[in-house]
């Protein structure tokens, strides 16, 4: 409830909110009366967005030039590194095998000073254009599971092979997301487009079930998500 009052009150100070996850987004807009706010979308399938009220305020898109192959998950944990919140930086895209990432512009000295590094190779940030994205569209691998019930630890030991009791051990070691957030109840039922991650596996996102087996299981279309 904090964070809901925090975002409410910059939006209504500033003009303009923090970067929210469709979690947060869909927790603050319930506090909003409609048509009091405007959503910003950098690009089509963006997940991290903004509300504002008559402005959009003034953001800044960088390339990220690293000489070496990385990982979605390198540049993230180079800039959860920084000791900076996460609403203040945006989604860190892969498009045509380049990485960028997207902020305030205020935030810009901080960023090409600090942000320098990533797996202690050094890199350098180049501003670009919001148009270079335009043709983005983030992409995914279609997995077809089928589990007894929308428990979350039995869809993902479907996915990984594996049996509940390491499910619960993942979430003892807090290495399961769940809608942006660490899950602590392993019998958390799936809606559709529900995401969760896990911990040196990938991200996916729960689409919709696709019908059930002659034994009445389910059979439950999940996407992951992929590089570009």
């Amino acid at each position: 409830m904090y964070l809901v009052e925090k975002t409410i009150n910059k939006l209504y100070q500033d003009g303009y909110t923090f970067f929210l996850n469709p979690q947060e987004l869909k927790e603050v807009t319930s506090h909003l009366k409609k048509n009091t706010y405007h959503i910003y979308k950098p690009y089509p399938d963006a997940e991290k967005i903004l509300l504002y009220i008559n402005e959009i305020p003034d953001i800044i898109f960088y390339e990220i030039k690293i000489p070496t192959i990385v990982r979605h998950q390198d540049i993230l944990g180079s800039l959860y590194s920084l000791k900076i919140d996460d609403n203040l930086f945006g989604d860190i895209i892969l498009f045509n095998n380049h990485y960028y990432f997207y902020s305030f512009r205020y935030m810009r000295n901080f960023f090409e000073m600090e942000f320098t590094k990533v797996r202690n190779v050094n890199i350098e940030l180049i501003e670009v254009n919001i148009d270079i994205l335009n043709d983005y569209k983030q992409n995914f691998e279609v997995i077809k599971v089928i589990t007894s019930s929308l428990r979350i630890d039995s869809v993902i030991a479907k996915i990984i092979h594996t049996n509940r009791d390491n499910i619960k051990e993942l979430i003892k070691d807090k290495k399961i997301i769940y809608n942006y957030e660490v899950l602590k109840d392993a019998t958390k039922q799936l809606h559709e487009n529900d995401t969760f991650s896990i911990r040196r596996v990938g991200k996916f996102k729960f689409d919709s079930i696709e019908g059930t087996t002659k034994s009445n299981n389910l059979v439950l279309k999940i996407l992951k998500y992929i590089d570009n």
